[in-house]
């Protein structure tokens, strides 16, 4: 017995040539072309040589690197052969995206999907790239699955570009042969992007991230060279997963060497979870028949109620600027490629509901030439695509701020404390000039301070993380919670008399500081942007003597653990550095600890009694040993 419409013979019967197939496309209709390195090339070549013949085409994509300009064609003919619709989320800045602005649709891509499905953008051909069939009929959509899934189903016509090097990617980006309706066989290399080079702006943010991601998260990353530096900075991390839209080279070497196991996702446990990749050949090799990866269409990876359910859900993504209030642009450039269109707004808001999440955005403190910050007093002329609302975490080259639930003279601080220091005294100006900021305060030398991100230290005392960082201007309020929560005896200690108010000018010397001739040490519990200061140690030079004179405070829970040999040695190596001679302290007698802390240090202590007791020591002068 025969079968009737068995797929083989479906197959043989629909296989026609370029020419046949694109003459199936007719003037006047919406045209679906398969998405970023699933871009069915071939076709699309095929298309643009017959637009002269089409009129009124409107073609359908997200933002392409164009292998075939189409946008080119569609401009020389003012649009009446071919017009184009991409979707994309960015701020159109750039030159080239805001001379084509007109094509551009802004969507949330977790919405796609559902006007193409619904009808509601109804699509008459779909242009697409698969595999060759598998013994069952079944076709891989490979790469690119993203929205290329509900356009393929959703459309009146298709017409499938069969290439053998596209690789067969698990999961449900399929499409069987009986729901295609003209195959085409041609074989060509899938785009691919290179490697991006390295930048130190890039090295210094990845490292800033990196501190921000924990071990057992799950990640989600947008393309560029930042981000593919990021990845590079998590060598040292233990079981991270990924839930991403794009499926990069990095994460292919972090899985190599057993960085992501994806073993603690808490969803889709094992599976390395993305709708598109895009990179090299060997990424696209590594992808072929992988048991560990599993592709989905957008309207799954990026559904925020998907994304929340992951644990510790971390998203990265790129931002070309932000202004004082926390309002942020995106735009897709040459070496992020399809920022714009990444599904940011999704991913966001799905990690703020995930148990444990975080959003980070990132950006270099300026554009590439240095004259224009990035960060803005406010983004007059830009789209905003993410709101102030929905930002937590922003990192540039010079640290890492949380803005969540921030106020927004807290926001303003905390961003130009991260902006290119050549700006910030303007940034300072305007906001004040804006209302952001109150017209006493002040930023003092931390103005032009680089913070020296390379003295941070992760300690553990009795099963709790504490860092010992440098001071940030961030930190007042925090150092002026310390100091109201100590202990009678220890404020009597640190300031020589009773003492019940800790008023802002005083706390700004403590936490605004040039980390030269002022630098204050803090040790902290908790999430970046939340944490409680436990401890500061801090110095102040004295230039007539090159000797810094040290002080100290710690809560009294956490006294005698060791947190003062941890300050007293940053802050004796630190003043080394900064080519200090000495340290001082003044004590009252009774204060046995600060003395004896002092005397830890391994250097020949000299001391001295008038109505205080001063100690002090000089680094060139080691105590003897017997």
């Amino acid at each position: 017995m025969v079968m009737e419409n068995y797929w083989a013979d479906s197959y043989v019967e629909k296989k026609r040539s370029l020419a046949d197939a694109i003459e199936l496309i007719r003037s006047g209709q919406r045209v679906f072309v398969g998405s970023s390195s699933g871009e069915p090339q071939y076709l699309v070549r095929g298309l643009a040589e017959a637009a002269d013949q089409l009129s009124d085409i409107e073609i359908v994509r997200l933002l392409s690197m164009e292998s075939v300009p189409l946008t080119l064609i569609a401009n020389k003919s003012k649009d009446e052969n071919l017009n184009i619709r991409s979707f994309y989320l960015g701020s159109v800045r750039s030159e080239e995206l805001a001379r084509n602005q007109r094509f551009l649709t802004p969507t949330n891509l977790s919405y796609i999907p559902r006007l193409f499905k619904s009808r509601m953008f109804p699509l008459n051909v779909a242009l697409i790239q698969t595999s060759p069939p598998d013994d069952f009929g079944w076709m891989s959509l490979g790469v690119s699955v993203d929205i290329t899934l509900a356009a393929a189903l959703s459309a009146d016509i298709v017409i499938a570009q069969e290439n053998p090097q596209m690789p067969w990617i698990l999961g449900s980006g399929f499409i069987h042969v009986n729901d295609v309706d003209v195959i085409v066989e041609h074989e060509e290399e899938l785009k691919t992007i290179s490697s991006h080079q390295d930048a130190e702006q890039g090295n210094m943010i990845a490292r800033h991230v990196a501190r921000l991601v924990d071990d057992g998260s799950t990640i989600q990353i947008s393309l560029g060279a930042t981000p593919s530096q990021t990845l590079l900075a998590f060598s040292e991390k233990n079981d991270l997963g990924v839930h991403s839209l794009f499926t990069t080279d990095g994460m292919m070497h972090l899985v190599s060497k057993g960085i992501i196991t994806n073993r603690k996702k808490g969803f889709n446990e094992g599976k390395l979870v993305a709708s598109t990749a895009i990179g090299s050949k060997e990424l696209y090799e590594f992808l072929n028949y992988n048991p560990s990866v599993d592709f989905h269409p957008a309207d799954y990876v990026c559904d925020p109620r998907i994304i929340s359910r992951h644990n510790r859900m971390v998203a990265m993504n790129i931002a070309i600027a932000i202004d004082l209030t926390g309002q942020v642009a995106v735009d897709a450039f040459a070496l992020n490629h399809y920022t714009g269109v990444t599904g940011i707004n999704d991913f966001i808001r799905g990690a703020a509901l995930a148990e444990g999440g975080k959003s980070i955005l990132m950006l270099n403190s300026t554009h590439a030439n240095s004259e224009k910050s990035c960060i803005v007093p406010s983004l007059n002329d830009t789209a905003v695509v993410v709101p102030r609302s929905d930002v937590h975490y922003v990192v540039t080259e010079y640290g890492a701020v949380n803005l969540l639930g921030k106020s927004f003279q807290d926001r303003a601080k905390a961003l130009i404390s991260i902006s290119h220091p050549e700006f910030r005294d303007e940034l300072f100006y305007k906001a004040k000039q804006m209302g952001l900021i109150s017209a006493d305060r002040t930023m003092k030398k931390s103005l032009h301070s680089i913070y020296p991100f390379k003295l941070e230290e992760t300690i553990e005392i009795d099963g709790a993380s504490i860092t010992v960082r440098p001071a940030k201007p961030v930190d007042e309020r925090r150092i002026q919670e310390h100091l109201y929560e100590m202990e009678e005896n220890d404020v009597i200690a640190r300031f020589f008399h009773k003492k019940s108010r800790f008023v802002r000018d005083e706390v700004e010397n403590i936490s605004q500081i040039d980390y030269i001739k002022e630098f204050t040490l803090v040790t902290v519990i908790g999430e970046i942007g939340f944490e409680k200061v436990i401890g500061v140690g801090e110095y102040a030079l004295d230039e007539s003597s090159n000797t810094a004179e040290i002080a100290f405070s710690i809560d009294s829970d956490w006294q005698g653990k060791g947190l003062g040999k941890v300050l007293i040695r940053k802050l004796s190596e630190v003043a080394r550095e900064n080519g200090i001679s000495g340290l001082k302290a003044y004590v009252l007698p009774e204060n046995q600890g600060m003395i004896h802390l002092f005397n830890t240090l391994p250097y020949k202590v000299n001391t001295t009694v008038d109505d205080d007791m001063e100690l002090s020591c000089k680094f060139d002068e080691l105590k003897s040993v017997l």
